[in-house]
């Protein structure tokens, strides 16, 4: 059975909105799931600088 672990990722915005990413372990697999927007992707590796591009592209916020 795997072991399911999560991590957060939090950025703010100009207007000062706060943006959370999850990115959940499974297995080999990271699920990388946007509290705000609901978008979703799957990640084998290096899940946080897709959930930091993710952040900036849609967002418009920057990760501390």
């Amino acid at each position: 059975m795997f072991t399911v672990t999560t991590s957060r990722i939090t950025a703010t915005d100009a207007q000062g909105q706060q943006h959370t990413v999850r990115v959940t372990r499974r297995g080999q697999w990271r699920h990388v799931e946007c509290d705000t927007c609901d978008w979703r992707q799957r990640a084998q590796l290096l899940p946080r600088p897709k959930a930091e591009r993710h952040l900036a592209e849609a967002h418009g916020a920057a990760a501390a």
